[in-house]
């Protein structure tokens, strides 16, 4: 992996991402896939906790709803399972093989996994954290995204600061590892380059007690023009830098292929604020851990 220029430093600066082809090595790659495959080995799926993972906005909320509110609202210092739309029937059976159902896996595997622990703080990502000017960057949370061939859902557009709020603005950065190419036809990300500049429009908080869902959306997400998106196809061991305010999305993965990534986010803690509206909190049991050790 090659260091980072000050071209490269510009460009994220001016589009709100940056891709960094090969940044880690098809092992590296391997030892995730290979780590997961043992934690799906391992996975108890209890009734209640058939959450079905959705990014519609009601269907999002929706999905809190299901006497599993809970068991995503304490997620975040723990290592769950969150299935696609449409795998379960209605009495919560599988409708096809339990691993090929689940969208995600949340939302401290960099805590809780040795593998997933060293590579969020391998000394590269450090290096690079260094480069982008972070003094105190602790990690938030970290996903496993599956994106299942045939049926892994579409995420509409987004800016991931509606969910990982902060004051002020600006001190979100998500690492986003493709663990298999990423193509136009699996799932690639697509971004609008400059769109991180003029803050949100909405935002993710939890509900207040007794509300009939968890978490609900204030603001609204503006109608984007898709013509402005660009796809950002990369290769397996590519990483791509997200600003937390630039706005992206995903198709639907109707091809053969699966597309796991492996994402992790971090915020610049040094004079910031995590909103206490977030959905996910530190815990006594995991406080933010810092990127740098």
């Amino acid at each position: 992996m090659a260091s980072v220029t000050q071209h490269q430093m510009q460009k994220f600066r001016e589009d709100g991402f940056l891709v960094l082809e090969h940044f880690f090595s098809p092992e590296e790659c391997d030892s995730m896939r290979s780590s997961i495959q043992r934690i799906l080995d391992g996975m108890e799926v209890p009734p209640h906790c058939r959450t079905e993972f959705s990014t519609k906005e009601e269907e999002q909320l929706q999905a809190q709803m299901q006497g599993s509110s809970d068991y995503f609202l304490t997620s975040g210092d723990k290592i769950r399972f969150f299935f696609e739309k449409g795998v379960l029937d209605e009495r919560g059976n599988f409708l096809i093989a339990k691993e090929k159902s689940v969208s995600k896996i949340g939302h401290a595997l960099h805590a809780h996994d040795p593998v997933f622990k060293q590579i969020t703080h391998s000394s590269k990502v450090q290096e690079l954290g260094r480069k982008l000017g972070l003094e105190r960057p602790v990690v938030v949370q970290s996903m496993y995204i599956f994106k299942q061939p045939g049926i892994g859902g579409e995420v509409t557009p987004h800016q991931d600061a509606t969910f990982l709020h902060t004051e002020p603005l600006g001190r979100v950065l998500g690492f986003w590892i493709a663990l298999e190419d990423a193509t136009q036809e699996n799932g690639c990300l697509w971004f609008i380059p400059g769109s991180h500049t003029s803050g949100i429009t909405r935002r993710m908080v939890r509900a207040a007690q007794g509300a009939s869902t968890c978490v609900e959306f204030v603001g609204s997400e503006p109608a984007y023009d898709d013509s402005k998106f660009i796809p950002v196809p990369i290769s397996k061991g590519g990483l791509i830098v997200i600003h937390g305010e630039v706005v992206h999305k995903s198709a639907m993965n109707s091809s053969a292929f699966s597309r796991h990534v492996y994402t992790f986010h971090v915020m610049e803690a040094e004079g910031t604020n995590w909103s206490k509206e977030n959905w996910l909190q530190p815990t006594p049991e995991l406080p933010f851990p810092p990127l740098y050790t």
